[in-house]
Formats: structure tokens, C-alpha cells, sequence
């Protein structure tokens, strides 16, 4: 499809806030006028309140008309009266593949939260939706926020420069050639209110384990920063191997604060334990092989952060002439930064440290402002304020870049066989971890 008017944008049941982060700003691309499809209840009024929050913000507030369809059967009344030409999921990830497969069928575009599929037979319904999407001339595509990060587009731009970064290494299985490693916390707060999860967002048989969730976006990174716009085959290019899995423990007090309920509902009796704790299974790790390079990646949540600091991501590309690393510890306040570490003795070979200023030149032109800051054996890359929109507004860019798919009529070449692959990825190493002792 190309998109030759504005685009109307409908709403299924939006059971997570990043639903209504995707209309944090408004794009003249897109029309004011949103149709919403969900079951009634606190999921639809919880984004409904941050769409009016938006609406009624004092700088840059958005002019969203909200049209609510509520009702049980919410998703055939979609597909059948079809006011919007573009479908947008972040909820619920138990039918989410299967949402998919029916409005792809049906000659819908849709704009989907990851993950979009959380195990092996998710997997094999989204490469037949994604079949299905190039048949129906329709784009379907993941909301993968992470690439509009600054430090993970530094480091992406960093490692295209032979004078500083030198070749990427392949690395072994106990020492990789890339990490990424990020903590998360259930109790939070988004968009200036404390987030309110659903209750089914502890059960991993409707959210997934987080070895399928948040590890998408890792997966996702490496293969876009590592390997830009090369296709990656799911079967030649990736092999995983070793992957593990264990939960955090969830008090009923913890769970009452960040949910409302007084209860752990009947689905989640399966994972209470005898001290009365839930064990939720966020948490998980994997090694793999990608176009021979040793990956290791890493997804830790905690229930809330004691230090004061939110999210955190820490990731380290090896290069032969230096690494390329990201840190966002309390030494950083807990915003990212992103350093370039000479490998041993790379300041006392004279080829590299005289060559450093010129290379780091041509990063400049593409970003003005930045600027290398020397801190004792390595170099910090400094990056003006301008650069750092922050994770909420990442969704609304993603829009954008959507925006200029469907005005394309199309993705670019590695996109689908690259989603095959990221999905193949987090399903495969959930198989290896469930099976492991």
C-alpha cells in the first residue's frame, strides 16, 4: 500500500501504555480522528486518561478525537466496519500474533509493540503474516524504539570508522565480541504518573517471558548496528547457543501497588510459591552466534529501583582497534554515555591516537556538536542535550518512520527477513532455556 492520504489510525485493545505513547505528538501525516476497539474496563480508560493527558498538556498539547468501540466482540467489529486504514497493537501478547494474522489477512497495515510473537508456533504465525502482508500489499512492521537512541546510534556510526574502531571481532563464547545488558523495574513511572500494570502482565503465558520480551530490542540492535542493512537469515545466520531463564519474586503488597488488586488472580496460582511470593519469569539470558560473531545478551527486572535511577542499558562492541562501549550507572546519573576504549596499548601507538581526531571529524558532520572528551585511558563522547529525546518520544518516531514506509508502498529489503531472524532469535533461545536443568 502506498499512502496517498492521511493516515486513520485505529486501536486494539490497548492493554499497554506504549499504545498511547505511539500519540505522545501528532504528525501531519496522520489524522486527529482515532478509532479505538477494545472490551471495556481499566486497560481502555488507562490509555483513554493518557490520551487526554496528552490532549490537555500545557506545551505542545495534542487535538486527538477519541471514537470508542467497546465491546466483547471488539476485534470482528474492527475488521468489519474498518474506519482506519492502519491498526496499532501494544497489549495483551497471548493473541497478539494472532490479531496480526487476521487484519494482514484482511488488507490491513499494522503498526505492532514488540514482541510479536512469544514462542515457537507465535513464530511460525508471524512468517506466515508477514507472507501474508506481501501478498495483500499491506506493511507490517514492529515498534523498535531503541534504534532512535543516540548512544545506540553513536555507537552504530562509531563502528563504521576504520581509524577508530578498526574490524569487528568474532570473540568466544566467554568472552563475546558484543554484550547487551539491561535492567528493568516493574515499579515505575511513565509520561509523569505511576504506571499501572494489568494483572496478566506477571503471567508469562499472556506477556511472555522476558527472554521473548525485552530482549527483542537487544536482538534487534545488534543485528542494526553490527550488520546495517544486511539481510540475516534465520537459518544459516543464527545459532544460538546456551540460554537461561529465572524469575523475580513478586510480594502480594508489590503486586497490589503496581496493579490495584488486593489478589493474585486464580491464573497466576501456578507460579505462588509457600512464602506467599510470585515468581515471575522476566528475567533471562542468552549466547548465540550471529554471522559468527559471539553475541551475549542479557534482560534483568527488578521489582523497583533503590538508588533513584529508571532503565538501565549497558552494552560493549569489540573492535581490533577499540571497543565501543555504553555505560549508564550511577557514575553516569543513569543517563547513557558512550566511551571509546582503546584496546591495550592503543594510546601508545602513535598511527592510532594521531588518526583518532581526523576520524572522529567525519562523526561531527553527520552529528554537530558532539565532541571527545579524553578520561584518563579512554574517551568519552560527548553529546549536547538536543540529542537525547528520551524513550517516550521514541515511539512517535518510529510513527514517522512508518509514515515514510507506507508513503514508500514499501519496507526496506532486510526488514522482513531481519524480523524473521530477531523473532527465530528470542523463540529459539526460550525453547533452549525451558529445556535446560
Amino acid at each position: 500500500m502506498t499512502a496517498s492520504g492521511p493516515v486513520r489510525l485505529m486501536i486494539l485493545d490497548p492493554g499497554h501504555f506504549h499504545a498511547a505513547l505511539v500519540q505522545k505528538q501528532m504528525s501531519p501525516g496522520i489524522a486527529p480522528q482515532v478509532h479505538i476497539y477494545a472490551p471495556e474496563g481499566p486497560e481502555l480508560q488507562d490509555y483513554l486518561s493518557r490520551i487526554q493527558g496528552f490532549n490537555s498538556c500545557e506545551q505542545e498539547p495534542t487535538r486527538w478525537e477519541s471514537v470508542v468501540h467497546a465491546g466483547p466482540d471488539f476485534l470482528n467489529a474492527m475488521l468489519r466496519e474498518r474506519p482506519g486504514n492502519v491498526v496499532v497493537m501494544a497489549g495483551n501478547n497471548k493473541r497478539k500474533t494472532e490479531y496480526i494474522n487476521l487484519c494482514v489477512d484482511a488488507g490491513i497495515n499494522v503498526l505492532a509493540d514488540k514482541p510479536m510473537c512469544i514462542d515457537v508456533p507465535g513464530w511460525q504465525l508471524l512468517k506466515a503474516s508477514l507472507d501474508s502482508a506481501r501478498q495483500n500489499g499491506v506493511l507490517l512492521y514492529d515498534i523498535m524504539t531503541e534504534r532512535f537512541e543516540i548512544t545506540s546510534i553513536l555507537q552504530r556510526e562509531l563502528m563504521q570508522l576504520p581509524g577508530v574502531f578498526g574490524e569487528l571481532q568474532r570473540g568466544t563464547p566467554q568472552q563475546p565480541a558484543v554484550t547487551k545488558e539491561s535492567v528493568h523495574y516493574l515499579s515505575k513511572t511513565v509520561a509523569g504518573k505511576p504506571l499501572r500494570r494489568p494483572p496478566w502482565y506477571f503471567d508469562v503465558m499472556q506477556q511472555g517471558e522476558g527472554i521473548v520480551d525485552v530482549t527483542t530490542h537487544l536482538v534487534d540492535l545488534v543485528m542494526w548496528i553490527c550488520f546495517p542493512e544486511r539481510i540475516i537469515s534465520d537459518l544459516s545466520d543464527v545459532e544460538i547457543l546456551h540460554a537461561r531463564r529465572w524469575p523475580t519474586p513478586v510480594t502480594q503488597a508489590e503486586f497490589a501497588k503496581v496493579t490495584g488488586l488486593n489478589e493474585f488472580p486464580s491464573y497466576l496460582g501456578d507460579y505462588l510459591q509457600a512464602d506467599g511470593t510470585m515468581q515471575c519469569y522476566c528475567n533471562g539470558e542468552m549466547s548465540y552466534r550471529l554471522n559468527g560473531v559471539h553475541v551475549r545478551i542479557s534482560v534483568v527486572w527488578n521489582y523497583e529501583s533503590r538508588e533513584g535511577g529508571g532503565d538501565t542499558h549497558e552494552s560493549r562492541i569489540r573492535g581490533s582497534e577499540a571497543d565501543i562501549v555504553i555505560h549508564q550507572g550511577k557514575a553516569q546519573n543513569y543517563q547513557p554515555e558512550i566511551y571509546i576504549e582503546p584496546v591495550e596499548g592503543g594510546l601508545e601507538r602513535s598511527g592510532w591516537a594521531s588518526n583518532l581526531p581526523s576520524s572522529f571529524a567525519q562523526l561531527q558532520k553527520k552529528f554537530p556538536g558532539v565532541n571527545l572528551v579524553k578520561e584518563n585511558s579512554h574517551f568519552r563522547v560527548q553529546v549536547p542535550s538536543s540529542y537525547r529525546t528520551g524513550h517516550e518520544a521514541h515511539f512517535s518516531q518510529v510513527a514517522e518512520r512508518y509514515l515514510d514506509c507506507l508513503r514508500q508502498g514499501r519496507l526496506p529489503e532486510w526488514e522482513v527477513p531481519n524480523m524473521l531472524a530477531k523473532y527465530h532469535t528470542t523463540t529459539q533461545a526460550l525453547e533452549l532455556a525451558r529445556s535446560a536443568k
